[in-house]
């Protein structure tokens, strides 16, 4: 599958734009995560961009009609097993790199552009480990956010805490125009 074709999806499914650009930060991370593990960065990509594509229209029954659907498109399973793992009601074990990855950056992200928004700047370069600590703290701050996922995200990944954050705000910082950051 193509960037392309799942950008298609995606658009067919979603139109809010925070949801659009949580796709391409989720996106971002998986691609530079697929860089630095030597995987296929271009299916990694594909994942991250349809991981929430069904969730507007189908936030009850996500993801697993967004699984159906994408199982129609004669999307490969590979993709639709890495999707339906990122949600832990699923059922769905996350047994390879690529969906443990996923999980590993989906909250993440959601958090980093959270508290990059907060700042005057609204800038994710500025974005610092110690500043994401204190907020996973303040429960107020990005309530809806799972602080437990992003902690167990980085453990499932085998990538310390502080550098999961520090490699998922750079990947980001790369795409920081599309998200409405400031570089």
């Amino acid at each position: 599958m193509t960037r392309d074709e799942a950008l298609a999806i995606l658009k067919e499914y979603t139109k809010t734009e925070s949801l659009l650009k949580h796709a391409f930060a989720v996106e971002a991370a998986m691609r530079a995560y697929a860089r630095k593990f030597n995987e296929d960065e271009e299916l990694w990509g594909v994942v991250g961009l349809l991981h929430d594509f069904d969730y507007e229209k189908f936030p009850e029954e996500h993801p697993m009609k967004g699984s159906k659907i994408l199982e129609e498109k004669g999307v490969p399973e590979d993709i639709r097993k890495a999707i339906l793992g990122h949600a832990n009601y699923s059922g769905v074990l996350r047994d390879t790199l690529m969906a443990k990855t996923l999980y590993a950056v989906d909250e993440l992200c959601g958090f980093l552009i959270a508290v990059a928004l907060v700042r005057p700047t609204k800038s994710i370069g500025e974005v610092k480990v110690k500043s994401v600590k204190k907020k996973m703290k303040d429960k107020s701050f990005a309530a809806k956010v799972n602080r437990d996922e992003i902690r167990e995200g980085a453990e499932e990944l085998g990538v310390p805490f502080e550098e999961h954050v520090e490699f998922v705000v750079k990947a980001l910082s790369g795409v920081a125009e599309r998200l409405g950051l400031n570089p």
